[in-house]
């Protein structure tokens, strides 16, 4: 289920002009053999800013280290194709027009991102860590890091042909040795931000707390599972010739 995004994503990738593809902030190369089998022709390179993930990815012609607002491409891209990267960074006013600056004349931004973040499943992390933890945790002024898709068609629009949808998938989480599965499911990412700012006692503390939580938002299935949904943001763009 977790690649599933990407793979919607790219289905909906059309023709590209002649040029690299771009797999930015690529991680451990999840995406790398479904972007092969798509553009089998075509230069693809893996961009991500952790040193540990390029080493286990595998498919790509050549590898970057770099940060993702700073990265810059020896030659224009035909595609540039983001999964589920973007929204830990920051100023998407700025950052999405000038990947668009990037791309060849005719190519296209790809980009998915999760939009869950007033779901339960992010939300009670940041309620049971501000009243937890009130000396570290304060969201008072918290802003979604990805915005809505009226939003960006607004900012990026005038850039060249945007297409925008959000699609929220029900994933069934099995159970779990430990836990709730939906703390299973959001332990190595939304949740490893508050886990990085506690020890291991009051880990331990917020783990109990959140389960507790999710038992309500979240309530089991007859097999120890549960449903969550989770919805994320598509956007495409073809860049003016």
């Amino acid at each position: 289920m977790r690649l599933r995004p990407a793979l919607d994503l790219l289905a909906q990738v059309g023709d590209l002009p002649a040029g690299d593809v771009i797999d930015l902030g690529c991680g451990n190369g999840a995406v790398a053999g479904a972007l092969r089998t798509r553009f089998p022709y075509r230069c693809l390179i893996g961009v991500d800013n952790s040193p540990a993930m390029l080493a286990e990815a595998q498919g790509y012609d050549a590898t970057t280290l770099a940060e993702i607002a700073a990265w810059q491409p020896e030659a224009p891209p035909a595609l540039i194709f983001s999964n589920a990267a973007l929204h830990w960074l920051g100023h998407h006013t700025a950052l999405l027009p000038q990947l668009v600056g990037c791309l060849a004349a005719g190519g296209t931004l790809a980009v998915q991102m999760p939009r869950q973040f007033d779901a339960p499943s992010h939300l009670l992390l940041r309620q049971l860590a501000q009243r937890l933890f009130p000396d570290r945790f304060d969201f008072s002024a918290y802003v979604p890091p990805v915005a809505s898709p009226a939003a960006y068609w607004q900012r990026l629009a005038p850039l060249g042909d945007v297409t925008l949808w959000e699609s929220e998938y029900l994933q069934h989480l099995g159970p779990v040795a430990e836990g709730h599965p939906v703390r299973a499911f959001t332990e190595s990412t939304a949740m490893r931000p508050f886990l990085a700012q506690m020890d291991a006692d009051e880990q331990t503390r917020f783990r109990a707390a959140y389960d507790a939580a999710l038992e309500q938002a979240y309530p089991r299935l007859a097999d120890g599972g549960a449903l969550m949904p989770f919805r994320r943001l598509f956007l495409l763009l073809r860049r003016s010739d």
